[in-house]
C-alpha cells in the first residue's frame, strides 16, 4: 500500500483541492518546475544498454522515474506520482498484441487476422508483459517508502484496443460488415479491463482511501481513470452511440472519478456524445500536434461548453502566463490547469497569484 508522500509537504491541502475539482466546486492548479535543491541525492541510473532494459528492468525503470521526482517541484495540486507505463495501451499487449519498442515510445501490432477463427479474448495472468509490468509495479511500491505515489497504468479500452489487435482499418470494415463481432470482442475487453483493474487496485490504493493516475496526474478518493476512444474520429456520432457509449459507461460505473481523453479536433464532433457519457466526470482536452496548446484563448469556448454540459475540465500543456488568463475566463471552478516554470521562484510566484494556501 502506498504511503504518505513525504516530497510534497502540503499534500493535505492538494487532496481536498482535488476532491473538490471532482465536485465541480474549485479550481486545480498544478505547477511544477525543476527543484532548487533535490528532496533527496539520487543519481540518475546509467543510460540502458538496450530497449529491453529502458523499457522493464525494475531497477532501471524505478530509478530513472525516482531521480525525476526527487528534483522536481510539485506546486499547488501536484504530486510526485511515479510513470511506469510500457507506452499507451497496456491492455492490448496483456491481451496478446504484438509489442515494438522504440526509444522514447512503444507501439502495437495486430494479431487478428481472420475474426471468423480468431479465438475469444481474454486476460491471461501469465501473459508476459502482465508478468513484466506487474514485476515494475512491485518493484516501485516496495521503494516508495512515503515518498511517491504509484498511480494505474494507461491500459486504454474498448475499440481502442480491438484495434490494436486487429488494426483500425480491418475494424473499420468490421462496423460495417460484422458489427455484431465488434460488439462481442468490446465486450470481452471491457471484462478484461475489468479484471485488470480488480487486480491492480489492491496494490494500489492509498493510506488516503484514494488512487492516481500518473499518465495525467490526476488523484481521487477510491478509483481514478482516464478512458479514452481516440478511434471516435473515424466513424460517426450514431455509430459512437451503439458501439462505444456502452462500453464507456461499462466501465464508469466501476470507477469513482472518470476524465475522458479527448485528444484532438477530429474528435470534437463527438463532443455532444462525450458530454452525455453517464458515470463520467469531465473531459481533459488534448489539441492536435501543431494547433494552439492548451491554454489558449481560441479554446475558452470549449471548457466553457465543458462546464456548462455539468462536467469538469482538465486544461494541459499550458503556459504559465495563460494561466490566469484563462481562470479569468472561463472561472476557476471545475477547472484542472498544468503548467510548468522554468524555475521554482517562478513556480512560487504563480501559486502565490493564484490564492494557493499552501506551500508557496
Amino acid at each position: 500500500m502506498n504511503q504518505p508522500s513525504i516530497w510534497k509537504s502540503d499534500w493535505d491541502l492538494a487532496r481536498t483541492a482535488l476532491t473538490d475539482w471532482w465536485a465541480g466546486k474549485g479550481l486545480a492548479l498544478w505547477v511544477t518546475a525543476p527543484k532548487d535543491e533535490p528532496w533527496e541525492d539520487i543519481p540518475a541510473p546509467e543510460p540502458a544498454p538496450d530497449r529491453e532494459t529502458f523499457w522493464f528492468n525494475t531497477e532501471h525503470r524505478v530509478q530513472r522515474e525516482m531521480h525525476r521526482m526527487a528534483n522536481t517541484f510539485f506546486g499547488g495540486v501536484s504530486a510526485p506520482m511515479m510513470n511506469i507505463d510500457i507506452g499507451p495501451g497496456s491492455l492490448g499487449f496483456y491481451l496478446g498484441a504484438k509489442v515494438n519498442l522504440d526509444e522514447d515510445t512503444v507501439w502495437s501490432e495486430p494479431v487478428i487476422d481472420d475474426p471468423d477463427t480468431f479465438p475469444e479474448i481474454r486476460f491471461d495472468p501469465a501473459n508476459p508483459y502482465w508478468k513484466k509490468h506487474l514485476a515494475i509495479y512491485d518493484a516501485a511500491l516496495e521503494s516508495a517508502e512515503g515518498r511517491y505515489l504509484v498511480g494505474f497504468p494507461d491500459l486504454i479500452e474498448n475499440i481502442d484496443t480491438l484495434a490494436q489487435l486487429r488494426g483500425s482499418q480491418p475494424v473499420i470494415w468490421d462496423l460495417v460488415e460484422r458489427p455484431e463481432w465488434v460488439q462481442a470482442r468490446i465486450a470481452e475487453i471491457d471484462r478484461a479491463f475489468l479484471e485488470v483493474q480488480n487486480l491492480l487496485a489492491p496494490r494500489l490504493m492509498d493510506r488516503w482511501g484514494g488512487t492516481a493516475f500518473s499518465c495525467f496526474d490526476i488523484w481521487g478518493k477510491g478509483l481514478t481513470f482516464k478512458v479514452q476512444c481516440d478511434f471516435c474520429c473515424m466513424i460517426s456520432p450514431l455509430m459512437f452511440r451503439k458501439f462505444i457509449k456502452p462500453s464507456l459507461e461499462f466501465q464508469a460505473s466501476h470507477m469513482d472519478n472518470v476524465l475522458f481523453h479527448l485528444d484532438g479536433s477530429e474528435a470534437l464532433p463527438q463532443l455532444d456524445n462525450i458530454l452525455a457519457l453517464e458515470g463520467v466526470n469531465g473531459i481533459e482536452w488534448t489539441p492536435t500536434y501543431g494547433e494552439p496548446w492548451g491554454g489558449d484563448r481560441c479554446w475558452y469556448d470549449l471548457y466553457r461548453r465543458i462546464k456548462a454540459a455539468g462536467k469538469i475540465a482538465q486544461a494541459v500543456f499550458v503556459e504559465p502566463e495563460e494561466v490566469e488568463p484563462l481562470i479569468e475566463a472561463v472561472g476557476p471552478e471545475g477547472m484542472f490547469i498544468m503548467t510548468k516554470t522554468k524555475t521554482e521562484s517562478e513556480a512560487r510566484a504563480l501559486l502565490s497569484r493564484t490564492g494557493w494556501k499552501g506551500e508557496t
